[in-house]
């Protein structure tokens, strides 16, 4: 194989341990807009929907990114708070797991999908709406150790 072919990296050696992810992003727009999704609209409750679409996007992480494995998950939760005033909506997503390898990418995919799900329905009102911030806030467990967003 060239050395430049992708491929999973070998984690058959790594000890199974707890480990848990949060990660977080933001999707901006009018407060019109923001109003109008929190009150719900003719599609029905796009938070919820969202929250659904981000725990989906946590277990299915592996199918959308090459380099991910497939993992233990043993838990995962998705937050969403909208500001009508500011016309930010927060997303916040955990993901827990026993296994080899993290779950960095589960949290961080859950978050930009929940995001992705408000802007679906967000374009109606507002297609300037900008989906902003995607990072991890914390890890916890693994070789690597703990981690800390400043």
């Amino acid at each position: 194989m060239p050395d430049d072919a992708a491929r999973m990296v070998e984690v058959g050696a790594k000890d199974v341990t707890e480990r848990e992810a949060v990660a977080e992003c933001e999707i901006r727009m009018t407060p019109e807009a923001c109003a109008k999704l929190g009150a719900g609209t003719p599609k029905g409750n796009p938070i919820e929907a969202a929250r659904v679409a981000g725990l989906l996007a946590v277990k299915r992480t592996p199918e959308l990114l090459p380099f991910c494995h497939p993992i233990a998950l043993t838990g995962a939760e998705v937050a969403i708070d909208p500001d009508p005033a500011t016309g930010i909506v927060r997303i916040r997503v955990r993901a827990n797991a026993a296994d080899r390898t993290g779950v960095e990418m589960e949290s961080l995919t859950g978050a930009a999908i929940a995001a992705l799900s408000l802007y679906d329905t967000a374009k109606a009102y507002d297609r300037g709406a900008v989906v902003t911030e995607l990072r991890l806030r914390s890890k916890r467990g693994g070789k690597s150790g703990d981690y800390q967003a400043k």
